[in-house]
């Protein structure tokens, strides 16, 4: 374990050595200076140590050091080291965020104690932070990415475990399937979230402006450029550069685009001078780009910088069990979009949302769950199965099955007696094809 820092300020020579001496000799890491400024420089706010300071000293004095280390982190531990007549203003400063203080002369033991009780504050209060960012990120991305299914446990598990990083990411997915909404996820849950999150649909730019949109120019670059203009890659220093569609764009600009992502340059049109790039990149495509690359339509080079880590979306067929769950979160959304009272669904709705498949994905349900939250008619059409062309009857019959046991789990709240009573089984049976389909209960239950 990387042992915790102990900053120890003390303008004497001789008291100084002596309190070195005495901490490492207990296996604790110290580094010492004659005055403040010097220590003020490495306290942070995540800064693993403590500092130790003398009160009475030349220039920069304790007190006046610990009020700027508690300026930098409110929660940092400062041991104050008095001189006798000094106990007063000591205990006065433990009320102003002093941790704890040493009396003139003091014992080895004493300063030993009180460095590890210090240090033990110290590590618990960084442990804490660190725990209240990941569970941030956690609702972050769980808010965002919804759903009790396995695909979807597993896309969120990737998305944290991805944010952490700098890598670029490529997202893949059909139409619908919330590949936008992914990338916004991980640009929230990582430690650029306080910067620009920069989506360019890269289907939409102008082919005759798009590399002027992307890299910028410079006056003068081409007819109508009166000045100069940062690009969107620019924009987004420090933040995420979102390339949305990106299967769209066209060859000579996937050139540049190599380039940039490579170098992390830019050089604007109009330029001969690279502008350094302080970006991730996320790229999302609805077509597959390694069999798109493999046909020429798309570089293969561009392929494998974007592709660090790639992620794809499931479609609901694949995830028919988050439906109603999904269905009537959006109904709520919708609602209060349209200032409209949040509707009953009743479980005929809930079992026909759940049966059907949709092709459009969450798109798709989010317009048919804005038409029921406006009390229009559904049009759902008849229910059809998430089954491949190529898959035996048995495994057409055991999918539609599952999605119907689900949606009178989902229309029911979980209830167990009104499942297999609206099913027309026996408890037992519903019990067993539950156990063969991997469904809980608690998954449908109103608080889940």
């Amino acid at each position: 374990m990387t042992p915790e820092p102990i900053l120890f300020v003390d303008d004497e020579e001789a008291l100084r050595l002596a309190a070195e001496q005495t901490l490492q000799l207990e296996d604790l890491d110290v580094t010492s200076f004659a005055e403040a400024g010097a220590a003020l420089a490495h306290v942070a706010r995540d800064f693993p140590g403590i500092l130790v300071t003398d009160i009475r000293m030349p220039g920069m004095d304790g007190l006046e050091l610990m009020a700027k280390a508690l300026e930098i982190d409110p929660e940092f531990p400062v041991i104050l080291v008095t001189g006798h007549g000094d106990v007063d203003l000591a205990v006065q400063s433990m009320r102003d965020g002093a941790y704890d203080f040493l009396e003139k002369p003091y014992a080895p033991a004493r300063l030993v104690s009180t460095v590890r009780r210090a240090l033990d504050k110290r590590r618990l209060t960084l442990e804490n932070r660190a725990l209240r960012r990941e569970v941030g990120r956690r609702d972050t991305i769980e808010a965002r990415l919804t759903g009790r299914s396995s695909v979807m446990t597993r896309l969120r598990e990737q998305v944290r475990a991805i944010a952490a990083t700098e890598a670029d990411v490529l997202i893949e997915g059909a139409t619908g399937t919330g590949k936008e909404v992914a990338a916004r996820a991980l640009h929230r849950a990582s430690a650029r979230s306080g910067k620009p999150f920069v989506h360019i649909n890269c289907a939409a730019l102008p082919a005759d402006l798009i590399e002027s949109e992307l890299f910028g120019h410079e006056a003068g670059a081409f007819p109508g450029a009166t000045r100069a203009r940062y690009g969107k890659f620019e924009h987004a220093r420090g933040g995420t550069v979102f390339l949305d569609e990106i299967d769209a764009m066209g060859q000579p600009v996937q050139a540049k685009l190599l380039t940039a992502i490579q170098n992390r340059t830019v050089t604007r049109l109009g330029s001969n001078e690279a502008v350094d790039l302080d970006v991730r990149f996320i790229a999302a495509s609805k077509r597959d780009l390694e069999a798109a690359a493999a046909r020429g339509d798309f570089r293969a080079d561009l392929l494998y910088r974007l592709n660090v880590v790639t992620l794809r979306m499931p479609t609901l067929a694949a995830r028919r069990e988050d439906v109603p769950r999904l269905f009537t979160h959006l109904v709520a959304e919708a609602a209060a979009r349209y200032k409209r009272p949040v509707p009953d669904i009743p479980g005929a709705i809930l079992t026909a949302v759940t049966a059907r498949d949709w092709p459009g994905n969450v798109r798709e349900l989010r317009n048919a769950a804005d038409r029921f939250a406006l009390g229009l008619d559904l049009d759902i059409g008849s229910p059809t199965s998430d089954a491949p062309e190529g898959d035996t009857l048995a495994d057409r019959m055991a999918a539609h099955e599952k999605s119907l046991i689900v949606a009178s789990l989902a229309a029911h709240g979980g209830s167990l007696r009104e499942t297999y009573e609206s099913l027309g089984l026996s408890r037992k049976a519903l019990y067993e094809k539950m156990q063969k389909h991997g469904l809980s209960r608690e998954d449908f239950s109103p608080g889940a």
